[in-house]
């Protein structure tokens, strides 16, 4: 049977996005997505559910969600998930899954106000996803499962 590992989501940033280098010299953005969707219950109560999922984007992709993107900007994002698993320095074994970003589409303005920022697009990873680093040695353990930040279920934006 085959496989299929493929996410597309909708939603807002909780905060900017971090941009780091690895020692390579390779660009990594982390942030966290917010993203929501509205449903009534038996009773039909309506009620409000909101995930927060964890994105990396590699290389020249990393770099334009670091320059375009801030606190509450809404974008697409079509990825893979991946697990990750480290240990702390207390020996305590800690793992998490995120979004590895193939494909982030800018869906409000650029931060520097000019004409012509909706809806902007980033380009795909310049040599493809298998060629860029992975998140599996490259990125350092953050010391949490939720992305070394205590998430709040209030949508921050």
């Amino acid at each position: 049977m085959a496989n299929l590992n493929k996410v597309f989501l909708i939603g807002n940033l909780t905060r900017d996005p971090e941009l780091r280098y690895i020692p390579s010299g390779t660009a990594v953005a982390t942030f966290t997505l917010a993203s929501g969707r509205v449903y009534k219950t038996a009773s039909g109560e309506k009620r409000e559910e909101t995930c927060f999922v964890r994105v990396v984007s590699w290389a020249r992709q990393a770099e334009l969600v670091g320059e375009y993107l801030t606190k509450g900007s809404p974008c697409f994002v079509e990825g893979r998930l991946a697990s990750r698993s480290w240990e702390t320095p207390d020996g305590q074994k800690r793992s998490m899954i995120e979004v590895v970003a193939q494909n982030i589409q800018f869906l409000g303005r650029a931060r520097s106000g000019g004409g012509g920022g909706e809806g902007y697009q980033s380009a795909a990873p310049d040599a493809g996803d298998q060629q860029a680093p992975g998140p599996e040695g490259d990125l350092p353990p953050d010391g949490g499962d939720s992305g070394g930040e205590e998430e709040s279920r209030e949508v921050p934006f």
